[in-house]
């Protein structure tokens, strides 16, 4: 399809995002008394990742699993083979990756950290650098438990939070080059690019800078591995934004970043708003090395340790990445909203990404150091005001390094996914409303302190608590001014 609510004006004048979609199946949600938030937050260790669904109002924590099936994907899981070799369920899977990202080989996993995991067992030595454009948790998690390390590689403008700059998630390639030549081609298995890059906004890459990370690898016969999880949301960008593609379907962007890479690897959770993932090449070698690792980790060949009803949805969902009018209602709604806080002065990542409206806590928050995490603290006192539970994006979401000390992020940020049709736009000015609220009371919010924390990945499990009692106090102010409303 080639619909696409950006190109509708309102006479009004106003501009404002138009669903191209009906609901025709909702869930019922609640919003509880800010008392009882409160409590949950006691409950969940101030980790929002603990929280019970049960006290949360708008889930904006992730896109990862959580974007709204289409009724063809619902349909389709209907008529799932459900065999567990052989199955044909699989096959059209298959069909799928090989007509929509242009790659014949494809090993199914269950989500993309398998795929990390499988591509880092395959792949990582101890000794190994993964130059990549950034990090995601996961991927480093398993580059490291391989006995690798990341070098981040952005250009300088990435980390200036408020930009006009179109691609942010590009690859330093001058960088690149010192990168191998310091540590020899031989020690670089790969190098990895991102579409888009979740931890710093969500901003996407260009492929005139894809290109040239591939001139790169080849002239030092290095492989380039494509996280193609947010795939569809990078094409598009790169549709409204790179000139040159400014008049190619979203069909013919895809295969061309595709095409540019000799691995390919997703989350359909992502992709395809539907659960699994998978592996994909084209190079025949690289498929016999990982092909071993895929029943050892994940299942058998033809289902990955996914259901063959997720399967079928993925295939549905793949060539559904290629309707416009699906892929940017995500963007779009994000766009809305950063613009809007923009407007009342809330210090937003600009220019819009993907995935969701990230605020800058490091400045939000400028009186809280960052040994007491603000991004955390800005996302505990988030939900407590609202009900909208998102994802902190900043220290808690590093790692300690080798010898334990404390790394700090680049950003602080507060991530507020927006997963594709799921929200209303009175949703979404809710979180724009509570949020400038917030912002305007900044200042009662305080900074938090582990008392219990997990080895790897901390941020999903750690436990933290306040400093002191900013939370309560907060609370009395929300009371102040909004009385007996929820």
């Amino acid at each position: 399809m080639s619909e696409n609510s950006s190109k509708i004006k309102f006479h009004s004048g106003e501009n404002i995002p138009l669903e191209l979609h009906k609901v025709r199946v909702v869930q019922k949600l609640h919003l509880v008394p800010i008392e009882r938030r409160l409590e949950a937050l006691y409950e969940a260790g101030f980790n929002t990742f603990r929280l019970d669904t049960k006290d949360v109002f708008l889930d904006m924590l992730t896109d990862s699993g959580t974007n709204a099936m289409s009724d063809r994907q619902l349909g389709a899981m209907m008529i799932a083979d459900d065999a567990y070799a052989g199955s044909q369920s699989f096959v059209r899977y298959q069909k799928a990756v090989e007509e929509v990202l242009g790659k014949k080989y494809l090993l199914p996993v269950h989500q993309g950290r398998a795929a990390e995991n499988i591509i880092s067992n395959a792949y990582v030595r101890k000794g190994s650098i993964v130059p990549m454009n950034y990090h995601f948790t996961t991927a480093m998690a398993h580059i490291t438990q391989y006995g690798g390390k990341i070098e981040e590689l952005l250009y300088d403008e990435a980390y200036v939070i408020n930009s006009k700059h179109p691609f942010k998630g590009n690859m330093n390639l001058e960088k690149l080059e010192e990168c191998i030549n310091k540590h020899g081609a031989a020690n670089i298995p790969y190098i990895r690019m991102e579409a888009s890059t979740n931890l710093i906004g969500g901003q996407p890459f260009s492929i005139d800078n894809l290109r040239n990370v591939r001139a790169i690898a080849d002239k030092y016969k290095i492989r380039l591995v494509l996280d193609a999880s947010l795939l569809g949301e990078n094409a598009w960008l790169v549709k409204q934004r790179e000139e040159e593609f400014k008049n190619s379907s979203m069909a013919e962007i895809i295969l061309t970043m595709t095409g540019l890479a000799d691995l390919v690897y997703f989350s359909a959770r992502k992709l395809s708003s539907s659960r699994g993932g998978g592996i994909c090449t084209n190079d025949y070698a690289i498929m016999k090395e990982l092909e071993p690792l895929v029943p050892l980790f994940e299942g058998f060949l033809t289902y990955g340790g996914m259901s063959v009803r997720e399967i079928e949805a993925i295939a549905v969902g793949l060539y559904e990445t290629l309707d416009e009018s699906m892929i940017c209602q995500s963007p779009q709604f994000i766009a809305y909203l950063v613009n809007s806080l923009e407007k009342k002065g809330v210090p937003v990542v600009t220019p819009p990404g993907v995935l969701g409206a990230h605020m800058n806590a490091m400045e939000i928050c400028s009186h809280i150091s960052q040994l007491e995490y603000p991004a955390g603290a800005l996302a505990a006192a988030f939900f407590l005001i609202s009900g909208v539970r998102g994802m902190e994006r900043g220290s808690i979401s590093n790692q300690r390094d080798e010898y334990g000390n404390e790394t700090y992020a680049d950003m602080e940020l507060l991530r507020l996914a927006v997963p594709r049709r799921v929200f209303t736009l009175s949703q979404i000015k809710y979180v724009e409303d509570r949020m400038t609220w917030l912002y305007e009371n900044r200042n009662l919010i305080g900074g938090l302190r582990f008392v219990y924390e997990p080895p790897v990945l901390r941020f999903f499990m750690g436990g933290l608590e306040p400093v002191n009692d900013w939370p309560q106090r907060l609370m009395a102010k929300f009371r102040e001014d909004f009385g007996d409303s929820l």
